[in-house]
C-alpha cells in the first residue's frame, strides 16, 4: 500500500478517491443526461420531417416520374416535323430522325386526333429525349434521340376477358345489339362477316334469336381495346339453327375460318361486296340509259356501291393484283385475278392502296372510294370477269370456300364440344 501511494497516508487517500470518484460520476452522469436529451430530439425530429417516398409511374417502358412529360394529340396541320419543331428539335434533325424512323413507320401517317408523348430531362429540357406516338390503343411508337436515335413500334400488354350475350329480334339485328349496348363490332362481324352467306339479315323476323361467345381486349387494366375474337356463335333464323365456330385449320397456314357443326364452312370464296358498309346504287344491266351519256343505252357491265369517299375497299376474294393504274373513265382501278376463271375490278377509287404483283387476302383493304374518272358521285364501281368474259356476280354460282379436311373433323369435334355445350346453356 505504502508503495502504491506513496507520501499519501491511508485517510488522505480514501478522501481523494471519494472526491474524485464523485467527480468522474458527476461528469458520466452529466453526459449521460445531456446524450440522452440529444437522442430524444433527434427521434422527434426525424418523425416530424416524414420522407414521402413517390410510387414508380411506368407507361410505355418509361418511369415517367424522372421525367419533364409533356401529353398532346395531333392536330390538323401537325406533321411530325411540326411536332418536333415545337418542341426545340430542328433541321436537319429532324430529317435524320424521320430517315431512321422510316424503317419501323413512316411518320407521313401521324392522324389528327391521335395522342403522343414527349419525355424531357428534369434537369435540362430544352431538347426532348423521347419521342412517343399512339396510332391505336395497342400499338404505340417509340423515338429515343440521345445520343443515338432509336425507333422501335411496342406493344401495350393486353388483357382479354371472355364475354357471352344472347338477345331476341324484336327489329333488326342492329338495333337489338345496339339496345343491348353490346359493341359495333360485334354487330358487323356476325351480320358481314359470320353469317354473310348463310342469313340474310334484311328479312329477320320477329323471334329470331342469337348467342354469342367473344373475347373483348383491355389495355391499362381497364381501356377497352376492341373485339379480340368472336369463339363461337348461334342463330336461330325461321326456325332453323346457324351454328358458327372459329376453328384454326393448321393446313391453311394456321387461319381460323368459320364453321358449322358439320364441319362446313360458312364462307363463300368471294364476299357480296367490296365495301363492309354500303348500298347498291345501280346494278348489272346491259341495258341502261345513262344521263351522263345523253340518255343514251349504254351497257353497265358492274355493280356501283355507294358510299363516302375514303371508305376502304376490300377485295372480294385472294388473288393476285394485276393491274394498279389510272385510266380514262374508270379512273383509278385495281384489277385482281383470283385463279383461272375468276377475276375482279374496282373502279373509281381516291387511292390505290396496292400494286401490281401483290398478293391479297380476302378482305384486305386494297383502296379508298373516290369519284375519279366518269362518275356522278361517290362509289366504287365492282367488275366481276369469269373466264375472261364480265358478269353479274350475283347470279353466279360461286364456289364455296375450301371444306375442313376429313381426316381433321375427329380433332374440330372435340374441339367445338364444350363450345356448343357453353352456347346452349346461354340464356
Amino acid at each position: 500500500m505504502k508503495k502504491i501511494i506513496g507520501d499519501m497516508t491511508l485517510s488522505k487517500y480514501k478522501k481523494y478517491f471519494n472526491v474524485k470518484f464523485f467527480l468522474y460520476g458527476f461528469v458520466a452522469i452529466s453526459l449521460y443526461s445531456i446524450f440522452k436529451s440529444c437522442s430524444k430530439d433527434t427521434l422527434v425530429e426525424e418523425v416530424i420531417e416524414e420522407v414521402t417516398i413517390q410510387p414508380d409511374n411506368f407507361k410505355f417502358g418509361y418511369n415517367l416520374n424522372n421525367y419533364q412529360v409533356i401529353n398532346d394529340t395531333v392536330r390538323s396541320g401537325d406533321s411530325f416535323g411540326v411536332l418536333l419543331e415545337k418542341h426545340q428539335l430542328f433541321y436537319p434533325k429532324i430529317h435524320h430522325i424521320s430517315e431512321k424512323t422510316k424503317e419501323v413507320f413512316d411518320v407521313r401517317r401521324l392522324r389528327i386526333g391521335k395522342p403522343y408523348t414527349v419525355l424531357f430531362s428534369k434537369e435540362e429540357t430544352k431538347a426532348p429525349l423521347v419521342f412517343i406516338y399512339q396510332p391505336s390503343k395497342i400499338e404505340y411508337l417509340v423515338v429515343e434521340f440521345c445520343d443515338s436515335i432509336i425507333a422501335s413500334i411496342e406493344r401495350k400488354p393486353v388483357k382479354i376477358i371472355e364475354k357471352e350475350s344472347f338477345g331476341v329480334i324484336e327489329s333488326t339485328l342492329s338495333e337489338t345489339m345496339e339496345n343491348q349496348g353490346l359493341p359495333t363490332q360485334l354487330i358487323y362481324d356476325m351480320s358481314d362477316d359470320i353469317y354473310a352467306w348463310t342469313i340474310d339479315f334484311s328479312r329477320l323476323q320477329k323471334g329470331d334469336n342469337f348467342k354469342v361467345i367473344y373475347n373483348e381486349r383491355f389495355v391499362d387494366d381497364s381501356v377497352y381495346a376492341g373485339i379480340e375474337s368472336i369463339k363461337a356463335a348461334y342463330f336461330e333464323h325461321k326456325g332453323e339453327a346457324f351454328y358458327a365456330f372459329n376453328y384454326m385449320n393448321q393446313e391453311s397456314k394456321n387461319n381460323t375460318d368459320y364453321f358449322d357443326e358439320n364441319a362446313k364452312s360458312l364462307r363463300k370464296a368471294f364476299l357480296k361486296a367490296p365495301l363492309q358498309f354500303s348500298r347498291i346504287s345501280s346494278r348489272y344491266n346491259l341495258k341502261r340509259r345513262i344521263a351522263y351519256y345523253g340518255n343514251r343505252v349504254k351497257p353497265h357491265k358492274g355493280t356501283d356501291f355507294a358510299a363516302p369517299i375514303g371508305t376502304p375497299i376490300l377485295a372480294t376474294a385472294n388473288g393476285t393484283v394485276i393491274e394498279s393504274r389510272r385510266k380514262g373513265g374508270n379512273g383509278n382501278y385495281v384489277k385482281i385475278r383470283h385463279n383461272a376463271t375468276f377475276s375482279t375490278q374496282y373502279l373509281h377509287m381516291s387511292r390505290r392502296l396496292v400494286k401490281v404483283g401483290d398478293y391479297v387476302k380476302q378482305g384486305d383493304v386494297i383502296g379508298k372510294v373516290g369519284m375519279t374518272g366518269n362518275t356522278g358521285g361517290p362509289h366504287v364501281c365492282y367488275r366481276f370477269w369469269k373466264n375472261g368474259k364480265q358478269v353479274d356476280p350475283f347470279r353466279q354460282k360461286l364456289p364455296d370456300a375450301k371444306a375442313l379436311p376429313a381426316h381433321l373433323k375427329s380433332n374440330f369435334e372435340e374441339f367445338i364440344a364444350p363450345l356448343r355445350q357453353q352456347l346452349d346453356s346461354i340464356n
